[in-house]
């Protein structure tokens, strides 16, 4: 933001005593300004229509119009306003309805101040980004290149049929690993949408996240997605997972396809922490994966899930290469070996990484991938050799000037 520069705000609450409080609160703040303020909904778009702000509070419940209405209503006819809703009800149903009207952001009452003023700096940043729209100047055709396309970056669906494989922590090294250490630009997607753990193993702050680029035409495009992704001192960039178990229903198979569609084009490498459960959004981001790194652990429960993962694999028509299988916690105490379990499934083990469960443990709680804080281990070892062996597979080009 701009110095000088104000976030000019519209209230729309039927409760007199809240409209007062969210003025007292936002005039104590130097870069906000309420402009206006409604307690019905009939009102409130009129006061949008009026004054054009950048940010809309509304309430969903209101006399007359309804918020998810008004909302609706305010998005078509003053698109460059951006919509906040405030409920005290927060069932999934009320958000999905809610951003398929075109709010921007979904909070729950009661909420702490720094929640709202942090996701007021947020959507008007992101509405920002969506209003720029570059103007390429017209030139004579002589003067015009012949375009030669660029080659695509490539998409890895990192995923498990049983929990607790280690998919999260693997997808987040590897990410690091083809970034820091091979020089690739690479995006970290995380997929888990009910319980994504990459804020958390990244040490991130959760400010924006995939909830970010929902909308009621489902368009993004790379200034969207760049502003709904959090950088990381690796280099990577991160998507992180809904900030609540409930809102992973908002992030439907035709947004996914339109996230990845866009990354491909902006990074070399697109790494997805895809959880360990196989449902419409898993089989629409099969289908764009270029392979999918598949993991077992030595134990029978985690093989019978590779066997029928393999199953549907066949039903679909996919082609065996297309899976990179890796051996976690690899552990003879186990009394499963890497050559019993690829007779098992008849399928070649690429990566073994050892059972290295302490040194994991301890990376996680410290929010610093084993990679970056012991890069000789043997966990990272096999992390590297992974990427290598992904480079080489997919074909990845390195990008000198990174």
């Amino acid at each position: 933001m701009e110095r000088g520069e104000k976030i000019r705000i519209l209230i729309v609450d039927d409760i007199r005593q809240t409209r007062e409080n969210l003025q007292k609160l936002l005039s104590l703040e130097p870069d906000m300004e309420v402009v206006g303020a409604a307690k019905t909904g009939e009102e409130g778009i009129e006061l949008a229509r009026q004054h054009r702000p950048d940010i809309v509070l509304m309430d969903i419940n209101l006399p007359g119009i309804d918020g998810i209405t008004a909302t609706e209503m305010i998005s078509r006819e003053v698109p460059e306003t951006q919509v906040i809703m405030i409920s005290v009800q927060g069932e999934a149903d009320y958000m999905r309805r809610s951003m398929l009207a075109g709010a921007r952001e979904f909070l729950i009452k009661p909420f702490s101040s720094d929640e709202l003023l942090s996701a007021i700096r947020r959507v008007y940043e992101l509405g920002k980004a969506r209003r720029v729209t570059p103007v390429v100047p017209e030139r004579p055709a002589a003067k015009v290149k012949e375009a030669v396309p660029e080659e695509k970056g490539k998409i890895v669906l990192v995923f498990s049929p049983k929990g607790g494989a280690g998919t999260s922590v693997i997808a987040a090294n590897l990410a690091v690993a083809l970034q820091e250490v091979l020089g690739l630009r690479v995006a970290l997607v995380d997929f888990s949408l009910q319980f994504g753990g990459q804020d958390v193993i990244l040490n991130l702050q959760p400010r924006r996240n995939v909830a970010d680029l929902v909308s009621d035409n489902l368009e993004v495009d790379e200034e969207m997605l760049a502003g709904a992704m959090l950088p990381h001192p690796s280099g990577i960039k991160v998507l992180l997972a809904p900030p609540r178990p409930e809102m992973a229903d908002l992030i439907t198979p035709e947004l996914a396809k339109k996230i990845l569609s866009v990354a491909e084009e902006a990074f070399d490498c697109v790494i997805i922490d895809g959880g360990s459960y196989v449902n419409d959004l898993i089989l629409t981001i099969m289908d764009m994966s270029n392979l999918i790194l598949l993991i077992t652990t030595p134990e029978l429960t985690a093989i019978k899930g590779v066997k029928q993962f393999f199953q549907i694999m066949d039903a679909l028509n996919y082609e065996p290469e297309k899976v990179f299988l890796i051996l976690n916690k690899d552990d003879r105490r186990s009394g499963i070996t890497a050559k019993d379990i690829q007779a098992s499934l008849k399928h070649p083990i690429e990566v073994v990484i050892p059972n290295e469960e302490g040194r994991i443990l301890f990376s996680v709680n410290q929010g610093v991938p084993v990679l970056l804080s012991r890069r000789n281990s043997p966990f990272s070892e096999s992390i590297l050799e992974m990427a290598r062996k992904l480079q080489e597979r997919l074909e990845l080009a390195l990008h000198l000037e990174h």
